[in-house]
């Protein structure tokens, strides 16, 4: 395995998780469903996970984020089950 496999795919996990937060949102305001602004948020804030990954992982290896990683991680989750117990709770 070469030494730029895990950079490329911590790489290109951003770039993916940016992209599909930046389709969600689109969709958001064509459409104003509630769910696709709270799955934009969670992937947005899943990309600057991943930024922080890439931070950490490949550009400053003296400091550990892994806290402020998972701090964005439990973010991005509790963003999403808050939009689908809230967006569940309007259609009743």
């Amino acid at each position: 395995m070469t030494p730029y496999l895990p950079s490329a795919v911590y790489l290109l996990c951003f770039i993916t998780s940016t992209v599909c937060a930046y389709l969600l949102g689109a969709s958001y305001r064509r459409t104003r469903a509630p769910l696709l602004m709270w799955s934009a948020l969670c992937f947005f804030l899943l990309a600057l996970n991943n930024l922080i990954l890439v931070i950490d992982l490949l550009v400053v290896r003296s400091v550990d984020l892994q806290v402020p990683r998972l701090l964005l991680s439990l973010a991005a989750v509790s963003t999403l089950l808050f939009g689908f117990i809230w967006t569940e709770g309007d259609e009743r």
